[in-house]
């Protein structure tokens, strides 16, 4: 199986020998319905006040309209200056394998270390990700240890809370990742022919969308299963035990039955 979809969305590189800042966040943590993304950004550390000047910081305090904005302006540098960037998504059915076994910070951890793994250049490389993790340093020393060649030379690793609201290049990376998964709501919304909304648990298009997802004979696929917010909504609105993707329980191999014999 295919842990992780990866979009890299420039085709240059252009600044090998200079000294370049890396971003690494995530998008999408929370959410009851679609992808988790990561996001990451590798700039020459000269060119960082172009992030500023640009209005760039935590994507969650950013209107669509400026996101998509600042967006488009990054991809236009990727092209004309070899920036780089790419963003890693996780769908919902790897985040409820990790939900059964080891746990969503380690699912985050390999995603990180697929983002920055993925990068061109392994030197010279200030690289700051946001921590996913309570104790930072622990995340840090988690993503370092499945990196290939670690340490690179001349280059850096560290995890912060909040760095999004710190470092413009990690504000970036929080963007991209928002974007992506923006993209695969709205894809989500024409593909099933009504809307889901955002996706969190305190959107009420989403709580009305689990009604036409959350069925009691089928959950769609892009609904976190493992989520206590789609455990919550079986238990009140459905029957039987609680679904675990990949499996039927005999009690819900019988309510299916039963539906089926009903219908025909």
């Amino acid at each position: 199986m295919k842990i992780f979809q990866n979009t890299t969305l420039t085709t240059t590189w252009s600044f090998d020998n200079m000294n370049t800042m890396v971003g690494v966040d995530e998008a999408g943590r929370g959410p009851v319905l679609g992808p988790l993304v990561v996001g990451i950004c590798a700039i020459p550390t000269d060119d960082v006040g172009l992030l500023v000047e640009q209005g760039v910081r935590d994507s969650k305090d950013l209107s669509s309209k400026k996101r998509a904005e600042i967006e488009r302006w990054f991809w236009n540098q990727a092209t004309s200056a070899g920036w780089y960037g790419a963003t890693v998504v996780i769908t919902p059915e790897r985040i409820d394998e990790a939900l059964q076994g080891r746990g969503l910070n380690w699912l985050e951890v390999e995603a990180f270390q697929t983002a920055i793994g993925n990068l061109p250049k392994t030197e010279s490389a200030e690289i700051i990700t946001d921590a996913c993790d309570v104790d930072a340093n622990r995340f840090t020393q988690r993503i370092a240890t499945g990196l290939s060649d670690w340490p690179w030379h001349n280059s850096t690793l560290v995890s912060e809370h909040k760095a999004d609201e710190t470092y413009p290049v990690v504000a970036m990376a929080s963007i991209l990742a928002k974007e992506e998964r923006d993209r695969a709501m709205v894809q989500m919304s024409e593909s099933h022919g009504f809307n889901v909304g955002s996706g969190y648990p305190s959107d009420p298009t989403t709580k009305a969308a689990l009604h036409r997802l959350v069925l009691q004979n089928e959950i769609d696929e892009q609904v976190r299963w493992e989520w206590a917010t789609t455990k919550r909504f079986w238990k009140q609105n459905r029957r039987g035990d609680v679904p675990v993707r990949g499996r039927k329980s005999s009690v819900q191999q019988r309510l299916f039955h039963e539906d089926e014999s009903r219908i025909s």
